[in-house]
């Protein structure tokens, strides 16, 4: 149907790909450990969007730039590094600054839904990586015969992201569940949201590093 093939097989392979850690993830987590699970949703959704620009890019062909083109690559792939070094700083700064006036109020500053949605859609749509995964993992589950095969890649692209709302989703919940049951001292937050901002720094650096294969 649609141009696709094995789609058991994709679909298993999506949800073990959605589930694998990353920037993605520990931004739902942390939104979600420190808002609720409605703001680790909205971070969710907000990947959710991000993804779906990939895979119409992907459909378009201008994933396809990024992958030939390094001057292109390298553009985004900088203006994505800096948004996650940007929020990893940003963490860090703020947890000083909790600590030093010896606040018991959660560490993470809170941000509306909206600006926690664009926080999700910046955080995936700035890394080519993710452009590149869809031009390199989906095709392989597109037929060889199919009439239309922008269409077959937009069709497996929303069955990718679909599911990995589901993910994303359930990890808000859950996160925000488990917060809600495990009290946790100030000072076991406050090393917990360090490393998390340590965690940002070290992925926008590992982007900044990344090379286009």
């Amino acid at each position: 149907m649609f141009g696709t093939q094995d789609l058991t097989q994709f679909i298993i392979a999506g949800i073990l790909l959605n589930i694998a850690p990353g920037p993605d993830s520990l931004l739902i987590m942390t939104r979600s450990a420190t808002q609720g699970w409605r703001a680790g949703s909205a971070a969710a959704l907000g990947i959710g969007a991000g993804t779906l620009v990939h895979i119409m890019a992907a459909a378009l062909g201008l994933s396809a730039l990024l992958a030939t083109s390094a001057t292109a690559f390298t553009i985004v792939k900088l203006a994505g590094a800096a948004y996650l070094l940007y929020v990893g700083v940003s963490l860090l700064l703020s947890k000083a600054k909790a600590n030093s006036s010896k606040e018991t109020a959660p560490v993470l500053p809170a941000l509306s839904h909206g600006k926690i949605f664009a926080q999700g859609f910046l955080t995936n749509v700035l890394n080519p990586k993710v452009a590149i995964f869809f031009l390199a993992f989906v095709p392989q589950f597109i037929a060889a015969d199919a009439s239309n095969k922008p269409l077959a890649l937009i069709v497996l692209g929303c069955i990718f992201n679909f599911n990995g709302m589901l993910w994303c989703h359930l990890l808000a919940v859950s996160t925000a569940f488990a917060r809600q049951r495990v009290r946790i001292s100030q000072a076991v937050t406050l090393w917990l949201n360090r490393f998390i901002g340590v965690m940002f720094i070290s992925f926008g650096i590992k982007l900044a590093l990344a090379n286009r294969h």
